[in-house]
C-alpha cells in the first residue's frame, strides 16, 4: 500500500489552492489528478486545455460555469469536460468547498501502456 496525503497547510494562492497527488513514481496511471479547494467567497481560474477532465464534489457546495452554463457543485457531485471546453468552479458561500480533479489525455495513456509492458 502506497497513500499520498493531501497536506491543506501547503496550499497557497500561488499553486491555485491545489495540491497534485497524482502521478506518483510508484504508480502507474494514465491520468493525472489534484485535490483542490476553493476558498469561501472566491472561484478557482477560469480555463481551458486540451485535456479531458473530470470534477468530483468532496465537500460544501459551489457552482460550476461552463460554456454560459451555471449549475450548483455538490459535495457527491462529477463533472465532465471535453477538450477545449473552457470551465470554472465558483464558492460565493462562507464556507471551502473542495474538489478532487483528474485530466487525461492520448499521451498520457501511451506512457501508461508503454510501462504497463515493461513492467509485465
Amino acid at each position: 500500500m502506497d497513500i499520498r496525503h493531501f497536506d491543506r497547510a501547503a496550499l497557497s494562492a500561488e499553486n491555485s489552492w491545489s495540491q497534485r497527488l497524482l502521478p506518483w513514481p510508484t504508480l502507474n496511471a494514465p491520468f493525472e489528478g489534484a485535490q483542490s479547494v476553493i476558498r469561501a467567497g472566491s472561484s478557482s481560474p477560469r480555463h481551458a486545455h486540451h485535456e479531458y477532465e473530470i470534477f468530483v464534489a468532496v465537500k460544501g457546495e459551489a457552482w460550476i460555469e461552463s460554456r454560459g452554463e451555471r449549475l450548483p457543485f455538490v459535495a457527491g457531485d462529477i463533472v465532465h469536460f471535453p477538450p477545449g471546453h473552457e470551465h470554472q468552479v465558483i464558492n460565493d458561500t462562507d464556507t471551502d468547498f473542495e474538489m478532487f480533479s483528474i485530466w487525461w489525455d492520448t499521451d498520457m495513456t501511451r506512457v501508461f501502456s508503454t510501462r504497463h509492458e515493461s513492467e509485465a
